[in-house]
């Protein structure tokens, strides 16, 4: 499923942790053709969340690290 803002990230952020469920989340970056999977278990999401809202801006894009960003996620 396709991710475009923060908001849209942290409402299945949040749904994932009541239902107790792991999150995949699709990272796009430079030079690579296809993107990246990150798996995060539930426990871990909270303090996950934290970190994206602390890394991304508005529309997934890494703040520090020009051409990487969140493009979607699995469950």
């Amino acid at each position: 499923m396709g991710l475009n803002t923060i908001q849209e990230l942290e409402k299945v952020t949040k749904q994932c942790i009541e239902k107790k469920i792991g999150l995949g989340l699709f990272v796009e970056m430079p030079g690579f053709e296809q993107p990246e999977l990150i798996t995060n278990p539930p426990a871990n999401l909270a303090k996950k969340l934290e970190y994206y809202k602390a890394t991304y801006d508005e529309n997934l894009n890494h703040k520090h690290a020009k051409g990487i960003r969140i493009i979607g996620y699995t469950l």
